[in-house]
């Protein structure tokens, strides 16, 4: 029986978990690993469905990786087997690993960096007052989303503000209070100042310091109950802007 070319199982284990496994006539073992990519694949996509957006949302992140590591495993054991075959049996061309096994770089960069396109929107206060910032200044808060009274109270700060692209220069939007599951924020009216500062305390020097002039808005967030999908609860939160109020309105 002719012993596989490593470098063809390599690649074949790369396509799919188990199939150099089966190349190098270990059914059992390549069956097994099929299977377990269907069930890890089913996994992650359940765990990032349920978590991603949510304060929980490193569980998902960190089993997308351990997916891309066990992929690497099952293509490097395939390739092994297939090297020791191979020297029993005689001289085969070496076939180095090294290529093949940089295109798992491709879903490792599309995972790394595509996870947090979704990842932890509502994970904590700051996120969901950036989700609240980023729909506000693009003039995005949908009635899906948004409740009526923070869509209210952000039109009222438009209407002050006005219409320029430039609006929002001289605005601060950050958190005052952060207690249990509810947290609040101000958006506020700035100016800037300049004041004496020094550079490695020795060096003399300006720095532009912003002030608050007024409050713009007031908001409030809480962190309600994340469920998993289907069904169950592991303490994952999301937070969500639900309130706002303009003061002296």
């Amino acid at each position: 029986m002719t012993s596989p070319e490593p470098g063809r199982v390599l690649r074949r284990a790369l396509l799919a978990w188990g199939l150099g496994h089966l190349l190098v006539g270990r059914p059992a073992a390549g069956r097994g690993l099929l299977l377990a990519e269907i069930v890890a694949v089913l996994l992650v996509a359940w765990l990032t469905a349920s978590l991603a957006s949510t304060s929980l949302y490193l569980v998902p992140y960190l089993a997308g990786f351990g997916f891309l590591v066990a992929w690497a495993w099952q293509a490097i054991d395939a390739y092994r087997t297939a090297q020791r075959l191979a020297g029993s049996a005689g001289a085969v061309p070496e076939r180095s690993p090294g290529t093949a096994l940089a295109w798992l770089s491709l879903p490792l960069l599309v995972w790394g960096s595509g996870f947090w396109l979704v990842g932890a929107e509502h994970a904590t206060p700051a996120a969901a007052l950036d989700r609240f910032v980023t729909a506000w200044t693009a003039d995005a808060l949908t009635p899906e989303e948004w409740p009526p009274a923070v869509r209210r109270a952000a039109r009222d700060v438009d209407r002050r503000l006005g219409t320029e692209a430039d609006r929002f220069r001289d605005v601060r939007v950050r958190l005052v209070e952060q207690e249990g599951d509810g947290a609040s924020a101000v958006v506020e009216a700035i100016h800037y100042e300049r004041r004496a500062a020094s550079f490695l305390w020795v060096f003399p020097g300006t720095e532009l310091v912003p002030v608050a002039d007024r409050r713009l808005l007031e908001l409030e967030l809480t962190a309600g109950e994340a469920p998993l999908v289907g069904g169950g609860d592991i303490g994952a939160v999301r937070w969500k802007v639900i309130a706002a109020e303009v003061p002296g309105a």
